[in-house]
């Protein structure tokens, strides 16, 4: 059991925490949100022990081993495998000991907790979860100094969870995972036996891997059952009934100062205007919950359409290296509308073909056709390192503006929902979401016909990628997205493709589907970690054009219209129906019928009965032809 009791912490002097107490029961799978700069991360300094509270304190069993992921990823000679299994520091001190006992009950009871604690299988659990995190045997064989400091940071993940601590504490632990690796964790976390408490913005990933919420909001933690869609309806009842009772609190504020106010010199009335000073005295303030405004995110409208194909690749390869293609046989095209994810291991070449797109790489062989004018603006994470330090967001956009108004380059940087306190202050100072909206900002100035983002939410909350979603959505050009966030693919992109085993394919299933496939223990192609790959495959280009795909749709919806028009007119019964046994209900519910005229009662109970029955019928109906259409409109 995790206890914090009374808890107060603060960092450089902001307050983050103020007596806030939790109590998280042995087993529990909890996710912890809030906004980002609320003290997530702050509070797991306090649990581990990094920062001492201003008040209060942290309490769980005697002899619980806690683990996080190390800040520094390893970076050593030792084999991958070598590192993860170091991270059982009991196995490996009874390992060591058991070289060098001599006393016979010693030593039969280090092989008995070498057994209790499974050390026979070890090895072969350390290698499924860095297989799950996207290295194959041969990456786990290799140097940790070979790979680069995201897949080092998989390594001091892995560890962590080989160690199998009692209280399992994750940092955004999937920043540095790609979807495959994402779905992996998803899956070991449901099934982890020991208490887990992950700070995520991620909702697929709270919705699925947790069981419970903790809310830091206000400097106080606040426990909620359930994953996060539950936690978000929960919330939003809690806000409305809180401003429900605001209003009533004020109303009755109004009434009884106006009171006062009124006979406050009548002598008549002046012990009860005295008693009602008392009583708002005594009306102490309801604390409401305060909603932080998200400024949306805008990605303006391309001035002009340009002609699909926007972009036709045919027998294109592209690569770092001649010679060394890291794609080959690319015979695709993306159309004017195409909204496009692209699924894949991390190293597998997504970042490849996304800056193949962009025209930061030249294709080594095949032809790649752009339409004239085309405009195509690209983000990527590791860019923001390329913002310069010293600079502003306003100096920033007048770089690309030489020629606006300071009004007109001040009201752009709004635009990138940047606040007016931040506009001028110097990008290395501003957080990561702040640097990712610039970034994003600067990418689209010019009003892009294409938008390529890739991994796009690593420094984003929950609230601030729900805004880029709508944004997407709102966004008429065509995008390209890599991302790991699942809902935001899923609410996004309406196609999928896979970028592995040297090649990019189409995916014909949905995201559910590439999770089974994920889970079942296909991955897709050799990535970065695991070599090389296998042979390409052959590209599946799509047949059907634009203008074809939409007459088809048309088609169908035109052969639905019955159907549709069968539940409309079901919809209209139903509502009759239901107004004419309140009518019934209405009559029934008059005592006096009863004695007055029995017979008519009689005769209203019968005819209520069968509107009952007819209104069941229609129902069931109604809920038949609507499966129906529901199916036929999933098949399309």
């Amino acid at each position: 059991m995790l206890q914090i009791t009374d808890l107060t912490a603060r960092v450089a002097g902001r307050l983050l925490i103020d007596h806030a107490s939790l109590t998280l029961p042995t087993g529990t799978k909890a996710g912890l949100v809030g906004r980002n700069g609320a003290g997530k991360s702050t509070l797991f300094r306090v649990i581990t022990g990094d920062l001492a509270p201003e008040t209060g304190s942290v309490s769980f069993p005697k002899n619980t081993r806690l683990g996080q992921v190390a800040q520094e990823a390893p970076g050593t000679e030792e084999s991958l495998i070598e590192i993860v299994l170091k991270a059982d520091t009991e196995r490996l001190a009874l390992l060591q000991e058991a070289e060098t006992a001599t006393d016979p009950t010693r030593i039969a009871d280090i092989h008995t907790r070498l057994a209790d604690i499974e050390s026979h299988s070890a090895e072969a659990r350390g290698s499924s979860i860095l297989s799950g995190l996207g290295f194959d045997m041969a990456a786990q064989a290799r140097p940790a100094s070979s790979f680069s400091g995201g897949w080092r940071m998989r390594v001091a993940l892995a560890a962590v969870l080989f160690s199998r601590p009692d209280l399992l504490l994750l940092d955004e632990p999937t920043n540095y995972l790609d979807l495959e690796g994402t779905l992996w964790l998803e899956n070991f976390v449901q099934r982890y036996p020991y208490t887990v408490l992950v700070i995520s913005h991620d909702r697929d990933v709270l919705n699925n891997a947790v069981s419970s919420i903790v809310h830091l909001d206000q400097q106080k933690l606040n426990f909620y059952r359930g994953d996060y869609d539950q936690f978000a309806r929960q919330r939003a009842e809690k806000i409305e009934l809180l401003q429900k009772s605001i209003a009533k609190q004020d109303a009755a504020r109004k009434h009884m100062e106006a009171f006062v106010e009124r006979f406050r010199a009548k002598a008549s009335k002046a012990r009860q205007a005295q008693s009602r000073l008392k009583a708002l005295e005594k009306m102490g303030p309801i604390q409401s919950i305060v909603e932080e405004n998200v400024t949306p995110f805008v990605f303006p409208a391309p001035e002009k359409q340009a002609a699909s194909p926007i972009i036709r690749m045919e027998n294109v390869s592209v690569g770092y290296q001649p010679g060394r293609p890291i794609l080959t046989n690319l015979n695709l095209r993306i159309d004017t509308e195409d909204r496009i994810a692209l699924l894949g291991q991390n190293g597998n070449g997504k970042s490849t073909f996304a800056k193949l797109l962009a025209e930061r790489l030249k294709e080594q062989a095949g032809t790649v056709t752009r339409a004239p004018g085309l405009k195509i603006a690209f983000f990527a994470q590791h860019q923001i390192d390329d913002l310069r330090p010293a600079e502003s967001a306003v100096q920033h956009v007048r770089r690309m503006m030489p020629d606006a108004t300071e009004p007109k380059v001040r009201a752009k940087v709004a635009q990138m929902g940047l606040p007016t306190m931040k506009m001028d202050t110097a990008a290395e100072k501003l957080s990561g979401g702040e640097k990712a909206r610039l970034l994003m900002g600067l990418a689209t100035l010019d009003a892009p016909n294409l938008l390529i983002l890739d991994e796009p939410t690593n420094h984003l909350d929950i609230e601030a990628r729900q805004s880029l979603v709508h944004a997407l959505n709102d966004y008429p050009g065509a995008v390209i997205l890599i991302s790991h966030d699942r809902h935001m693919v899923e609410a996004t992109m309406d196609r999928l493709w896979i970028v592995g085993d040297g090649t990019v394919s189409r995916y014909d299933g949905d995201l559910e589907d590439y999770k089974k496939l994920i889970l079942s223990g296909a991955r897709s192609g050799g990535g970065a970690a695991g070599g090389a790959g296998s042979e390409p495959v052959e590209i599946v280009e799509p047949q059907v054009s634009k203008v074809d795909q939409r007459r088809q749709a048309a088609e169908r919806r035109e052969a639905l219209k019955p159907l549709k028009k069968k539940i409309s007119q079901l919809e209209i019964q139903i509502s009759r129906l239901q107004k004419t046994i309140a009518d019934f209900d209405e009559k029934l519910a008059d005592p006096a019928l009863y004695t007055k005229d029995p017979a008519r009662a009689t005769s209203l109970n019968k005819q209520r009965a069968e509107a009952a029955k007819t209104l069941e019928s229609c129902e069931e109906d109604w809920l038949g032809l609507t499966a129906e259409h529901d199916a036929a409109m999933a098949a399309e």
